[in-house]
């Protein structure tokens, strides 16, 4: 029997582990959220946790067993399940007995949900009211899903000594791995771009294909920031005779985490793009699937599978969630930072959740710290920057790099160095140092890129470890944490019910302060974007820089034309749109000034 979601929004992935245990909070009332599996050892430990907790007989899995990494997955997943299964049938009995939890639960549902209307309608119900709620309970319930991360470029080669180990045992092939053999019935989101390597393993596990029934028991969600690159991943997989059952569009730096900044393309016009061409997504991947499960002597699938839209990235009221789900026609909507002031359903140790209450617009920045080299969403004030600080003046710079995810870069080794290490930075450093060539400016300039770098697998995880007190073996790094900019507009810890309130216009959880509109915040942040990125240019300009921010600029301005547009055709934001409209003249201007260099004859 398929159910609809209860809800009409999720919680995305945050870190590496702020919603390491999300599912085992909020699963239970139906609420979707996604576990980050790139990182074992976190898994593992959480796992002996909760083992502990509910009394469940789940064993140790130590690094000398054979493909560990997989396994590790696998358990944890598995338990994940157990324990979400388990609240959800305790849950249900709860809501069935007593009266008052029903309606609080109800209380929690959207208000266009056809469920919440027949609860409501059974509990005004005077006979049988016993017996009747307990029947619908059980026939239209379901927990929330338990969906995994994977982000395709932490797949760092591993070694066995000095000896490479095969690909399946690289780190996102050994996480998928894990998931495609754990007993979950979910999906896999697959975020940070392609990895061909990666997207081909995934044919070698049945239940990423339909069955008999044309039932996939796993899912594939894909995040990307516009149609194109949806388009071209969504056939590459489908030409395998697997099917995107989900793409999750994020904004490029409206965002948490990494930022994936577009060509100037703004959420607005990506998202209608996606609402004008759904159906060339849907026909053009069926077509292709069909032919490759005909190939494969698999069943096959006389229509298309259910292929949702969804979209995360900023979003703040309930009005802003309400015109997403009508205006593009999408099935959830993604609320990932704000969910890091409520305790019930993130993993967030108490110091760094009164840094992010405390937080305000300037605090929040796009930084270099990533060893990825991509932007990076942070705040100020972490303990994690306090300590690097620390450890800075006194001469001493880079992380010891216990865990090595990110240990990408073969400048060094063949067995991949960390651009976050202090291996990898004091070999820089002392580049630099003998470098007769260098100005002082240029100098500390390239000693500012090396060191501003922080070791994300130990900073992303501690906050976890911290909220349930368990030991931190190691150098001390503290916490980084990676909200959106958006938190800046929040300001107090909120309960999950609260929080879910806000969402569907039930409550108001922002203060009186001026909180620009989602999209015009975004507008403004590539703005900024496109004048940063002008002004740290190297100083020979080329041609294919020149035209890139050309293009970048053109993408904008449309955007701009595109918002006016929409925001005077639609029934929406009717209250701030005199200042909508100024904002956008403002940011144009700004944006029209902007003076783009022309490459160097």
């Amino acid at each position: 029997m398929t159910h609809k979601p209860l809800h009409n929004f999720h919680i995305p992935v945050m870190g590496l582990a702020y919603t390491i245990d999300s599912p085992i909070r909020v699963a239970q009332y139906g609420i979707s959220s996604v576990i980050s599996i790139i990182d074992d050892e976190i898994l593992e430990k959480m796992k002996n946790f909760y083992s502990k907790k509910f009394s469940l007989d789940y064993l140790g899995i130590s690094t000398k067993t054979e493909d560990y990494r997989a396994k590790r997955i696998t358990a944890y997943l598995d338990m994940v399940d157990d324990i979400v299964n388990e609240k959800f049938e305790s849950f249900k009995q709860e809501i069935t007995r007593n009266k008052e939890a029903l309606k609080n639960f109800i209380a929690i549902l959207p208000n266009t949900s056809d469920l919440k209307s027949r609860l409501q309608n059974l509990v005004n119900q005077k006979d049988n009211l016993g017996s009747n709620i307990k029947n619908f309970i059980e026939n239209n319930l379901k927990p929330g899903s338990i969906d995994v991360n994977i982000m395709t470029k932490v797949d760092k080669d591993n070694y066995k000594k000095d000896q490479q180990l095969p690909v399946i045992f690289n780190d996102a092939h050994a996480s998928l791995r894990g998931f495609a053999q754990s007993k979950l019935s979910s999906s896999m989101v697959l975020s940070a771009g392609m990895n061909p390597r990666l997207y081909s393993y995934i044919e070698e596990f049945d239940d990423f294909f339909p069955d008999e029934k044309g039932i996939l028991k796993k899912k594939i969600i894909l995040k990307v920031s516009d149609f194109r690159s949806a388009m071209i991943q969504g056939n590459f997989l489908a030409k395998k005779g697997l099917w995107i059952s989900e793409y999750r569009v994020e904004s490029g730096l409206n965002c948490g985490g990494h930022a994936f900044a577009t060509e100037g393309m703004l959420l607005g016009p990506i998202m209608e793009e996606f609402k004008q061409k759904k159906n060339d997504l849907i026909q053009s991947a069926h077509a292709l699937m069909i032919t490759a499960l005909e190939q494969k002597g698999k069943h096959t699938v006389s229509e298309p599978l259910e292929m949702k839209i969804t979209v995360q990235g900023g979003v703040g009221t309930s009005e802003e969630h309400e015109f997403l789900l009508e205006n593009y026609n999408v099935d959830s909507v993604g609320w990932g930072s704000p969910f890091l002031l409520v305790p019930e359903a993130t993993s967030v140790d108490t110091e760094t959740r009164n840094l992010l209450l405390k937080s305000g617009e300037k605090d929040f920045y796009l930084s270099n710290i990533s060893p990825l080299g991509v932007p990076f969403n942070t705040v100020r004030g972490t303990s994690n920057e306090l300590l690097k600080e620390q450890k800075e003046s006194a001469g001493k710079y880079g992380s010891s790099c216990p865990k090595k995810l990110l240990a990408l870069s073969k400048e060094f080794s063949p067995q991949g160095t960390c651009t976050a290490s202090k291996k990898y930075q004091d070999i820089k450093l002392k580049e630099l140092q003998t470098d007769p060539e260098l100005t002082a400016e240029e100098f500390s300039k390239r000693k500012t890129e090396i060191t501003d770098k922080a070791c994300l697998c130990v900073g992303l995880v501690n906050a976890a470890y911290m909220e349930q007190n368990l030991e931190i073996k190691g150098e001390k790094q503290g916490v980084v944490i990676c909200p959106g900019p958006n938190l800046a507009f929040f300001d107090r810890e909120v309960s999950l019910s609260e929080m879910v309130q806000h969402i569907y216009g039930n409550a108001n959880i922002l203060p009186d302060n001026q909180r620009p509109n989602m999209f015009i915040n975004e507008l403004k942040m590539y703005v900024d974007y496109l004048k940063k990125e002008i002004s740290n240019s190297s100083v020979q300009i080329t041609n294919s820089q020149t035209k890139k921010w050309n293009t970048f600029k053109k993408n904008v301005l449309e955007g701009i034309e595109y918002y006016h547009h929409m925001f005077h055709t639609s029934t929406f934001f009717k209250s701030g749109l005199n200042t909508i409209e100024l904002q956008l003249q403002e940011h144009k201007l700004i944006l029209t000034a902007i003076e783009i260099p022309q490459a160097e004859k």
